[in-house]
């Protein structure tokens, strides 16, 4: 191309509404994380929802009814071969391994596609996680009554997702895009960091056996992938075989769900020019001809079909598929089987209640702060201009919404006698951070914002 010549006009696709602006590969990336926020908002309520009536129902007339629901035994029995186990185990260890293969696909793709591919944009929400995780522990084990509970010490490490993008949600624009980014990724590693923990710290004896079937399975899936299947019923076998064999080793079964997750493939099989010929020849068949009378034409159509599923990574596919439905479904089931507190008739360990309550509302605003000004002292992560210190210290109090990883951890960690009382702090915990991190946002972002070029060194890796 000469230097007089002008750059080729891209050319619109096939259906493009053409009163738009052409698209760009930025919106392209930032659609799934708007698609995310979107539905987390609304989980957020639905998860609140069914949080408020698990604890009418367990304080009610019936709450014997309700909580013996969940102690109910299913399964299937036949001779030696039995799996039967309580509603309340197949909903944590069964449903509970979806949500952490949707949690995994989200970190893969923001680490891979989205806003944190590089390095020290991914090190801010890392570095925050991990003094997130630490600082609450210790904390916790300074507080709590030397004994059996300081086993619960993973109880108090992690974030809720939905909750945290609810309560963003109700703040709407008075919030900047790099605090929704910041607390969203960080809650993500938090998950993720989460269930490491619960696999190592609250599995069972191990079984090598098992864990060398599950060892098996994974080279299976690799091995399958690279002949280039890409039936996806193929892969849901092997995603139960993984969960079977990692339940029989005694590492936790969703376990399972971050392996499928980081092992999503992020890359597209067809690319944009090739679906744009394989429409081309569709688009060209004739109007007044029949598909059903060409052979060829028939396959273009097939072809066409194809082509348009496969535009979309795998990674991507999946997550907006079972988004909603972890969202809306399995979180909310979560939250009734495992929310019930009964208060009225159960026995109270203050110490143990407020030792949760603090490891969440001090020691995880806490420890994030103090994790991320080292990460950027040190040079290992770059802060947003929009992102002041002030805003990232008032959205860390958000941080103090444990809830379902808590709640899931609390199960594994307690034994009966303690686990109302580590449920209950955590409920507390999470009212007192949400109203909290409200607040304390609210008074930060009081008054104008400065418009249009300050926000541009939001760009400039070297701004602190």
């Amino acid at each position: 191309m000469s230097r007089h010549q002008a750059p080729p006009v891209r050319r619109a696709h096939p259906g493009e509404d053409l009163s738009q602006l052409p698209p760009e590969i930025s919106a392209h990336l930032a659609r799934p994380f708007l698609y995310f926020i979107r539905v987390a908002a609304m989980a957020g309520a639905a998860l609140l929802a069914a949080t408020m009536l698990a604890l009418a129902l367990a304080n009610g007339p019936w709450a014997t009814a309700f909580l013996a629901l969940w102690e109910m035994p299913a399964g299937i029995a036949i001779g030696t071969f039995d799996t039967t186990r309580s509603i309340r185990h197949w909903i944590n260890d069964g449903l509970m391994a979806l949500f952490f293969f949707v949690v995994s696909l989200e970190l893969k793709r923001e680490l891979v596609l989205g806003e944190l591919r590089t390095v020290r944009a991914a090190m801010l929400p890392a570095a925050a996680a991990l003094g997130g995780m630490a600082v609450p522990v210790i904390v916790f084990l300074l507080l709590v009554e030397p004994g059996p509970a300081m086993h619960g010490w993973g109880t108090v490490m992690s974030t809720d997702t939905a909750f945290v993008v609810g309560c963003l949600a109700v703040l709407g624009s008075r919030i900047p895009g790099s605090l929704r980014l910041f607390l969203l990724s960080l809650a993500i590693f938090d998950d993720v960091g989460a269930i490491l923990v619960v696999a190592i710290g609250y599995g069972g004896p191990l079984d090598w056996g098992a864990l060398a079937a599950a060892g098996a399975v994974v080279l299976t899936i690799v091995a399958v992938r690279r002949l280039g299947v890409r039936a996806m019923p193929v892969y849901v076998a092997l995603g139960l075989a993984l969960w079977v064999a990692l339940d029989l080793s005694g590492v936790h079964a969703t376990v399972s769900g971050v392996v499928l997750g980081l092992m999503t493939p992020s890359g597209r099989w067809v690319s944009g020019t090739r679906l744009r010929a394989i429409l081309d020849r569709v688009a060209s068949h004739p109007l007044d001809q029949r598909w059903g009378d060409d052979r060829l034409a028939r396959q273009a159509l097939s072809r066409a079909g194809t082509a348009t599923r496969e535009v979309l990574s795998p990674l991507e596919r999946l997550e907006m598929a079972l988004h909603p439905w972890v969202a809306f479904g399995v979180l909310p089931l979560f939250a009734l089987a495992n929310a019930g507190v009964p208060f009225g008739r159960a026995t109270v360990d203050t110490g143990l209640v407020l030792a949760t309550a603090a490891a969440f509302v001090i020691g995880k605003p806490t420890g994030i702060v103090l994790a991320s000004v080292l990460a950027v002292r040190l040079r290992l992560a770059v802060r947003p201009a929009s992102l002041p210190w002030k805003l990232l210290a008032a959205g860390s109090l958000l941080t103090g919404i444990g809830f379902t990883m808590a709640l899931f951890v609390a199960e594994l960690a307690f034994d009966a006698d303690r686990l109302d009382s580590a449920k209950a702090g955590v409920l507390v915990a999470s009212v007192v951070c949400a109203l909290a991190g409200l607040g304390a946002i609210i008074a930060v972002t009081r008054g104008p914002r400065t418009p249009g070029p300050a926000n541009r060194r939001d760009l400039d890796p070297a701004a602190r």
